[in-house]
């Protein structure tokens, strides 16, 4: 039976000063309204069955998740008492879900990305799903067409096609982000994509994968399962899940297995418009921009300004530059931020050094 697992855990310091520990960017309402989260979940409709999609976070943000997804009960909220990285996420889930459904196959999707047309989208899912049902020793991922050399981003290689699944073909290897002469060369080579951090897996194959390839996982993961149900189910969780290495699922996991001939490793392409808001320009490209390049959710008047990005959450707040050029402000009730757009990623070290009562 297909399941859908959206991973909704990371802090989003890049962010910042809207993003918060207790208001991670995955619960913030800047996409028109709506969160990051409201938006992956939306995607699964007509797919997955509302009763078969979970959500793998953290425990502390289980109340605001209830909040703005009222329609998953608790049992469909997975928290992490601490995060401990892509590879025990995915492991917590697969082995719930294993317990619950041995024939279990689920996707992993994300929470913080901006995926256009959704038609397209769900068609290359039903795909990924399609190959793992049809020979469980598959372990699917996807792969994003690059539009520009980004060295942020890690890299599939396609290899042959998969015969008889449209999209899909077998990977010949993954690449971690690379300089931006490298970058440019993946992307006249073609067969080159974007790690999008999305997979599909049968749950008891991963659990043999991690048993294999992480161990020590494996043995922390399966106690967590033994009592999984039982009285003691978070007494365990708590005892145990911090002890977990960490470590992500593509290292752990996808990387080792590509070498294993236990495993085949497929990538499915995804000819679709992907935006990862992690970041404040990322934000930005979510945005209509004025012909100066100017963009932002806020009321803002600007004199001789270029590409300056406004952003704050007060609807009643205007943000005025004057000869301003390539600057992001980020105004919120007890902090804002100004910094110059090509410095946008240090904001994760301003974050990690405020004060407690500003992280």
């Amino acid at each position: 039976m297909r399941y859908a697992m959206i991973m909704a855990g990371g802090a989003g310091t890049r962010l910042w000063p809207m993003s918060r520990q207790t208001r991670p960017k995955q619960l913030l309402p800047i996409i028109e309204g709506k969160t990051l989260l409201q938006i992956a979940a939306s995607r699964l409709e007509g797919m997955v069955p509302i009763e078969r999609r979970f959500i793998c976070t953290g425990e502390s943000y289980r109340p605001a998740i209830r909040e703005v997804m009222p329609k998953f009960n608790d049992e469909q909220i997975l928290g992490e008492p601490v995060g401990r990285d892509t590879v025990n996420a995915v492991g917590f889930t697969a082995a719930v879900l294993h317990k619950r459904d041995p024939d279990a196959v689920f996707a992993v999707l994300t929470a913080d990305h901006i995926i256009n047309p959704i038609v397209e989208f769900q068609r290359k899912l039903h795909v990924g799903y399609d190959l793992v049902e049809s020979d469980q020793s598959r372990f699917v991922t996807f792969s994003i067409r690059p539009t520009y050399p980004a060295t942020g981003f890690g890299y599939v290689q396609r290899g042959k096609a998969v015969p008889t699944f449209p999209g899909a073909y077998f990977v010949e290897r993954f690449v971690e982000k690379p300089d931006e002469d490298t970058a440019k060369g993946y992307l006249r080579e073609g067969t080159f994509g974007w790690n999008s951090g999305m997979f599909v897996f049968h749950a008891g194959q991963f659990l043999e994968a991690l048993k294999w390839f992480k161990h020590e996982a494996y043995e922390g993961i399966m106690q967590i399962a033994d009592a999984w149900g039982n009285d003691n189910q978070q007494e365990v969780l708590e005892e145990v899940y911090p002890r977990l290495p960490k470590i992500s699922v593509d290292y752990a996991i996808m990387e080792p297995a590509g070498d294993d001939q236990r495993i085949t490793i497929c990538a499915v392409d995804l000819n679709v418009d992907w935006t990862d808001v992690g970041s404040w320009p990322a934000y930005g490209e979510t945005l209509i921009s004025d012909q100066y390049g100017n963009c932002g959710n806020a009321k803002t008047f600007h004199l001789d300004a270029r590409n300056v990005l406004a952003v704050t959450d007060d609807p009643n707040h205007t943000i005025v530059t004057i000869g301003c050029e390539d600057l992001i402000i980020v105004q919120t009730g007890d902090a804002t931020l100004v910094c110059r757009a090509d410095q946008a990623q240090r904001v994760k070290d301003v974050a990690q050094a405020m004060d407690e009562s500003l992280q």
